[in-house]
């Protein structure tokens, strides 16, 4: 498809021209319904945009090396698991040579399975593909080389230079084609995008560029530091219209490796080494990261304070007993309140007149009131 292709698809205004455009109607009932199949389970769909987003430093770029590498060993969670699978990268702001497979070296990624995509231009010079203009070209090289994952590093670089990033409409003309292109290929696409400061509690609302960035994506995957605990990294998933909404955010950390010994030196990069997870979700770690640090540090004593008064008293207690007690040791309603949704407390009501009590979370127990 060529640029002056896609300029085609915006159509002026003209005036009803009988024969030439058609609606057709089709029933749903004689459409098929398709089960979502997984890249990550749970995260990253086939057939569909991801987004990992966050703030520079974060190690975005090592996180995605870091999956594409799982992809090509076959150890990623998900349809295909056991089966290595190939993995194409389109990446502008890192060095092959000195950073992306270093990157690729430390996460035990086969290179043979990882593929660099280039553009060669008539007069022989390689550039960075474009979007939309060559995706036609870039759907037979997954077939090709049967890639599972297509990773953009970043995608507001892969965009036409004549398309306005802040421009939703514009946004849409290289990425709904992209969608297209992994539905039908059947692969995922993931792209690195970064995040403005602001936001508050919203990660969608930080992403940067047009808002048609994360609507048009399926899932998104947000990095960032624990306000706990800097040296400790969170990703955590704001959006995943496909499946839950409810996934426990990951921790990890950046750590040196050394991946080899060469003739001009050795050679030295970032490693993605996984810790488990937390029940801090990325909108907590969000509005926490914009507290002070006494704010911070009378939050954490509090939870430790609120989590051993509700175990002494059997986990759950009314919940004017529980402000009470806790005014009693200098504790605020509001610092409380930013506990109780950090143990992830619940809340419900009963009797005459009704009594509202906090509960320690508990199987059976859902009601958020």
């Amino acid at each position: 498809m060529s640029w002056a292709d896609v300029q085609g698809m915006v159509p002026e205004p003209m005036e009803d021209e009988p024969g030439e455009r058609r609606l057709r109607l089709t029933a749903a009932s004689s459409i098929k319904p398709r089960p979502v199949r997984w890249l990550w389970d749970q995260r990253v769909a086939l057939g569909s945009l991801c987004l990992l987003a966050g703030r520079e430093g974060i190690g975005k770029s090592s996180l995605a090396y870091a999956i594409a590498a799982q992809i090509t060993l076959g150890h990623l969670p998900g349809v295909y698991f056991g089966e290595p699978r190939a993995v194409i990268v389109a990446a502008t702001e890192d060095s092959w040579e000195h950073t992306i497979v270093p990157r690729l070296m430390a996460a035990g990624a086969d290179l043979d399975l990882i593929y660099r995509v280039d553009v060669t231009v008539i007069d022989g010079l390689d550039t960075e593909i474009t979007l939309p203009s060559d995706l036609s070209q870039l759907e037979e090289s997954v077939a090709d080389v049967g890639a599972a994952l297509i990773l953009l590093d970043p995608i507001m670089s892969r965009l036409h230079a004549s398309l306005d990033t802040h421009k939703d409409a514009e946004v849409r003309l290289a990425l709904e084609p992209l969608v297209a292109l992994a539905d039908r290929s059947r692969a995922a696409v993931l792209g690195i995008i970064h995040v403005n400061k602001s936001g508050g509690g919203d990660a969608l609302n930080m992403i940067m560029g047009s808002r048609a960035f994360g609507a048009v994506a399926r899932s998104v995957l947000f990095a960032m530091a624990n306000p706990e605990d800097e040296s400790i990294k969170l990703l955590g998933q704001p959006k995943n219209n496909l499946g839950r909404s409810d996934l426990p955010t990951l921790t990890y950390q950046i750590t040196g490796a050394h991946v080899a010994d060469t003739d001009e030196g050795e050679i030295w990069t970032a490693r993605v080494d996984w810790i488990g997870e937390t029940a801090l979700s990325i909108a907590e770690a969000l509005v926490a990261s914009g507290e002070d640090a006494d704010t911070r540090t009378a939050t954490k004593d509090a939870v430790a304070w609120l989590g051993d008064y509700l175990k002494s008293v059997g986990g759950c207690a009314a919940s004017v007993a529980v402000k009470e007690n806790g005014a009693h040791v200098g504790h605020s309603l509001r610092t409380l309140q930013r506990a109780r949704s950090t143990l992830k407390i619940t809340t419900e009501s009963s009797g005459f007149p009704r009594q509202t009590y906090w509960r320690l979370p508990s199987v059976g127990v859902t009601d958020e009131v």
